[in-house]
């Protein structure tokens, strides 16, 4: 019996010719596994021209609601945005095409999975370590690492096989997209120097032809979590379909970061995350309200310790579940809704209330209702400043 490897298959290039180049080199059967996360992918299609090219085998998945539940939620309430900037949206789908991959690769009896990146990027070290913590027996193949070949010699290959491909539809720029985000590299984008063109965006109008007239919107949040738009209750899909569709068209969600890859590299991405960038604004805003200045701080901190164990392909291990579990004790009283304005390119939290609020309008306004104890201050004071005082008394004042 021939052994079996499972692919992660996208229907492009690459995965297509892995197909044909891991049949050779391996004589091996070739199952392949496409996955939606939301990104548009033509699940038929995939499966259709993955059997044409020689899979005995292509499994199909739409995996979006368990991408939302399992992965994008717990990196919300993270408030996980890489180097500040980068809501991970393909380093959080990886893990979940991993843990696919493994999965179809047990059942199947297969001896490894296999993925379409380079030595140069980051998705292999996703799809490799997680691998290794879900399936430490597995083998790992990426065929782009090994067979060298420029995009010339893959089509001259494909070509002399009768691989179907179609080559009038390459874009410019390498793209990856799903639910939560869309990602564009290289071509012209790989001089800093050059304003990203209109071509490189997708998802997004440019603020010129953006509406003139600004839109609110409110996002109801339960125990961190958003799930309702404008009063209405949506599952995570729909909300977060809308904000896309809706912020998209005021010009918001365009990212142009300058990253540092896990391999030691810097390279200039391009990203449109619409609907991240305003639940991210949103929640870390209804955060200020229900957590007490000790628990925002330090959750700032795991903040970065979370994006960056996610960017770097750690999902599958104890330490995320050990973050994960301080952050859902966090997120306990985060319940309430925040108010948005959205107008041209920009979005500004204007408004937002909780019944578990921190926030006491009789302790902080200044009119006839104030509670506070203006008395206790100077007490407070004294002490407050007593080593500072004693400092400059007994070794002089600096400077």
């Amino acid at each position: 019996m021939a052994q079996k490897i499972v692919l992660a298959y996208s229907g492009g290039l690459d995965t297509s010719v892995a197909i044909r180049w891991l049949m050779e080199k391996y004589d091996a059967e070739i199952i392949t596994m496409t996955i939606d996360l939301g990104g548009n992918t033509s699940l038929e299609d995939a499966r259709k021209r993955a059997i044409e090219t020689g899979a005995v085998k292509a499994i199909v998945h739409d995996a979006t609601q368990e991408f939302v539940d399992g992965f994008v939620w717990p990196a919300l309430k993270a408030g996980a945005l890489y180097e500040g900037v980068y809501p991970l949206a393909t380093a959080l789908g990886r893990p979940l095409i991993a843990q696919h991959l493994v999965r179809i690769a047990l059942e199947e009896d297969a001896f490894a999975i296999a993925h379409g990146c380079t030595g140069k990027g980051n998705d292999q070290v996703r799809f490799d370590v997680s691998t290794g913590a879900l399936a430490p027996h597995l083998r790992v193949i990426a065929p782009a690492r090994e067979w060298g070949m420029s995009r010339e010699q893959e089509i001259a290959y494909a070509q002399e096989r009768n691989i179907t491909l179609d080559l009038n539809k390459r874009s410019p720029y390498s793209v990856d997209e799903n639910l939560w985000g869309r990602s564009a590299e290289a071509g012209d984008l790989e001089d800093p120097w050059n304003e990203p063109p209109e071509e490189a965006y997708s998802w997004t109008q440019p603020v010129s032809k953006a509406p003139n007239d600004a839109v609110y919107v409110e996002v109801e949040f339960r125990q961190g979590i958003p799930v309702a738009l404008n009063g209405e209750e949506l599952s995570g899909i729909e909300l977060i379909t809308r904000l896309n569709e809706l912020g998209g068209v005021h010009g918001i969600g365009r990212l142009d970061h300058i990253e540092n890859r896990l391999v030691g590299i810097k390279s200039r991405e391009i990203y449109e995350a619409t609907a991240a960038i305003l639940l991210h604004q949103a929640h870390r805003s209804l955060e200020d309200m229900c957590l007490s200045k000790e628990q925002a701080r330090f959750k700032e901190r795991l903040a970065q310790e979370y994006a960056d164990l996610v960017y770097n392909g750690l999902w599958f291990t104890p330490h995320r579940q050990d973050l994960d579990a301080y952050v859902e004790s966090t997120q306990r009283h985060v319940s309430g809704t925040v108010r948005m304005r959205l107008h041209k390119g920009t979005s500004t939290v204007v408004g937002r209330q909780s019944k578990e609020s921190l926030y006491q309008h009789e302790l902080a306004t200044y009119d006839a209702s104030d509670q506070f104890d203006h008395h206790a201050s100077e007490g407070f004071i004294q002490i407050y400043g007593l080593p500072v005082r004693t400092q400059s008394q007994v070794q002089g004042r600096e400077g």
